[in-house]
């Protein structure tokens, strides 16, 4: 998008300057080779059953995971302002959903999943009625106390088999070459659909809106922009995106309880992900997930005292360093790897008659 100022000022006389040229920059060298390396590991994900191990590939399904779920986290809380401490909502029914497609009704459970998060996106619309007037804290504890009305719910209904949980079995069916195919392909459309799907709405017109609601509700409502409706739009969103990575991240371990799918460890894993990592970018998620992932393969084993690290980290990454690990390092390299902002250039204006 090239703007210009195509007429000088009449009177200028013969050394008016050339008129002004504005380039409005949406990308960057560092976000092209970003893009670049990104479409890489989604096609080494896609190949990865033909080269990879099993026990690298559950590692790749828990990391997309945890990014996917992060991500809806982000754009939740970081955008639309509505911090949210029960997405394992969303997680378990998207799970438990697929597993009854699948084990009960013999839907395929490639294509149950995408069915169950339209379970997700269901159970959103109330739930959102019910929590839209709440504000602040009181809007957290609101998503708290429904995701344990739901696992209550579950734990007495005998048809998912109450608290004993569900195992796919028709899962068996399937070679373990294929169902790895399937679950890498799934992996690798789960972060097109949550990481990429976030990045494009964020560079639309639409993402404009998001980035001023966040910054100042008030003003952007005054602006034009319908603050409610968005929120709404952004709560759905954010409940399928998560019940994706529930419905993805079950499928690979067979089976679901509720215990496991409502867990609010789920709430916590996002919390710290994108508060570390830096809250309202997308960079900042993918640095909170690999510091996660890292501390969860090596240091989980320390039980309660792996836990107090992890919060001291979240607190004073809250209270010293607020824009997280990636606005530390975005403030001193300045190498955006997903900018969703519009940069002006202005060229320099040359003087007719002038000597250069």
């Amino acid at each position: 998008m090239i703007l210009a100022n195509p007429v000088p000022p009449a009177d200028a006389g013969p050394f008016a300057a050339e008129p002004a040229h504005v380039a409005v920059i949406r990308h960057t060298g560092s976000s092209r080779v970003a893009a670049a390396v990104s479409l890489l590991i989604l096609a080494a994900m896609v190949s990865m059953p033909w080269w990879g191990q099993p026990g690298y590939m559950r590692w790749v399904v828990e990391f997309s995971v945890y990014l996917a779920i992060a991500q809806m986290w982000n754009l939740l809380a970081g955008y639309a302002g509505l911090v949210s401490v029960g997405q394992q909502t969303f997680i378990g029914v998207a799970g438990y959903a697929m597993f009854v497609l699948a084990s009960n009704f013999g839907i395929n459970p490639f294509l149950a999943v995408w069915i169950g998060i339209l379970v997700s996106g269901l159970l959103a619309l109330p739930t959102y009625a019910l929590l839209h007037r709440l504000d602040g804290p009181y809007f957290a504890i609101g998503t708290w106390v429904v995701a344990e009305a739901v696992k209550l719910v579950v734990l007495n209904i005998d048809y998912v088999n109450a608290g004993s949980g569900m195992t796919l079995r028709v899962m068996s069916q399937y070679s373990l070459h294929e169902r790895q195919v399937g679950l890498m392909w799934l992996c690798a459309a789960m972060l097109l659909v949550t990481v990429g799907g976030s990045y494009w709405l964020l560079r639309s017109r639409h993402g404009l809106a998001l980035t001023a609601m966040r910054d100042n509700p008030v003003a952007a409502e005054s602006q034009g922009v319908n603050v409610k409706r968005l929120r709404f739009l952004i709560f759905v969103a954010a409940a399928m995106g998560t019940g994706l990575a529930g419905a993805v991240y079950y499928m690979a371990q067979l089976r679901i309880t509720p215990a496991a799918g409502f867990n609010p460890s789920w709430a916590n894993i996002a919390i710290f992900i994108v508060m570390v990592g830096g809250v309202g970018t997308i960079e900042g998620v993918l640095v909170g997930a690999l510091i996660y992932f890292v501390a969860d393969r090596f240091f989980a084993q320390y039980g309660a005292v792996y836990m107090v690290v992890l919060g001291l980290m979240t607190l004073l990454t809250a209270l010293y360093a607020r824009q997280g690990i990636w606005g530390l390092i975005s403030s001193r390299l300045h190498v955006p790897l997903f900018p969703v902002g519009r940069k002006l250039v202005v060229s320099s204006t040359v003087t007719k008659g002038s000597h250069p």
